[in-house]
């Protein structure tokens, strides 16, 4: 791996994300003034439209589109993301709170998701065609088909109201001590859900970058010279077959985020994905814009760092 070309790579990938990150900073900013105004939010008997309009100057919501972005952005670049409309509180402390819980869940989801379809993908590729294979096949059709909240509904259903095993909501159980242990029980509903979406994706990527290692000459060839076939897959092919296996990591963080908004909603699980339902209900702008921004921030630090393992991964890759 050439370090000098590998770093040349990334800083070009960072220059070039700048003017990325302002377009869809501006779309987003956009499509929320599209969406309507969150002053229209606040009605009652006692709110005039000079209270509106007052309050419109307060948040400065009266200037025109493009003026209200370049205040916003020239903040930003201070390392301000402004205020909740909702509640007042400074964007950046409310992201801060709600970052740990979703990370921790996305996290244990993806290990998971690679612990269980890592050995199945292996698996059904050396043994194609057979029963195990139609079965491990079958099984990631069926976890790819199944609708996130539909199965997370169905969880909740057998394993909190019907079998009373599972908290059905919370990170923890209210007036309890808490703990690791109240966390894991917390957890595990919500994360067999967000994992089994990508756990029969991987399967399948697996599945198939395996049957086209496993086709190649040189695997016959290191087998003709008397090296074990345990030794031949797991030193040859299954190194081979992790360059696929690489750009599932880049490519399902975005899945999880846009999963983590419907699961987290469901489980009222305290993360970023209820943050950004609230805010979204409530028309908190500046909320929003932060979690857009953190969310394309996150992508694309995720396709640098894939790119970097695929450096590592394997070493005829140059970036010169």
């Amino acid at each position: 791996m050439n370090r000098g070309g590998l770093l040349r790579y990334v800083l070009k990938r960072l220059l070039i994300a700048i003017p990325v990150l302002i377009g869809i900073t501006l779309l987003d900013y956009l499509l929320m003034n599209l969406a309507g105004n969150p002053i229209d939010m606040m009605i009652g008997p006692r709110v005039t439209e000079a209270t509106k309009a007052a309050k419109m100057i307060e948040l400065g919501l009266d200037q025109p589109f493009l003026v209200r972005y370049w205040l916003w952005l020239t903040e930003l670049v201070r390392g301000n993301m402004g205020y909740s409309i909702a509640t007042y509180q400074p964007v950046t402390e409310m992201i801060a709170q709600n970052l740990r819980p979703t990370l921790l869940l996305m996290g244990t989801s993806m290990l998971l998701s690679f612990l269980i379809a890592i050995p199945m993908g292996i698996h059904s590729a050396l043994k194609q065609y057979t029963v195990h294979d139609y079965f491990i096949v079958g099984s990631a059709f069926l976890f790819i088909s199944i609708p996130g909240f539909f199965l997370a509904l169905v969880m909740v259903y057998i394993f909190s109201t019907q079998l009373g095993w599972l908290p059905s909501s919370g990170m923890k159980t209210l007036g309890a001590a808490g703990g690791v242990g109240d966390t894991i029980k917390h957890m595990i509903m919500p994360v067999l859900v967000m994992a089994a979406s990508v756990t029969g994706s991987n399967i399948r990527y697996i599945r198939s970058s395996m049957l086209e290692i496993l086709q190649q000459p040189y695997l016959r060839t290191a087998e003709s010279k008397g090296i074990g076939r345990f030794k031949v897959i797991g030193k040859h092919a299954f190194r081979n077959a992790m360059i696929p296996i690489v750009t599932l990591i880049g490519l399902q963080l975005p899945m999880l985020l846009g999963g983590a908004v419907v699961i987290e909603q469901i489980f009222s699980w305290p993360g970023l994905g209820l943050l950004t339902m609230s805010s979204i209900l409530n028309r908190d702008f500046p909320v929003i814009m932060g979690v857009s921004l953190l969310a394309a921030i996150a992508v694309l630090v995720a396709n640098i760092i894939t790119d970097i393992l695929y450096a590592i991964v394997d070493p005829t890759i140059r970036y010169d």
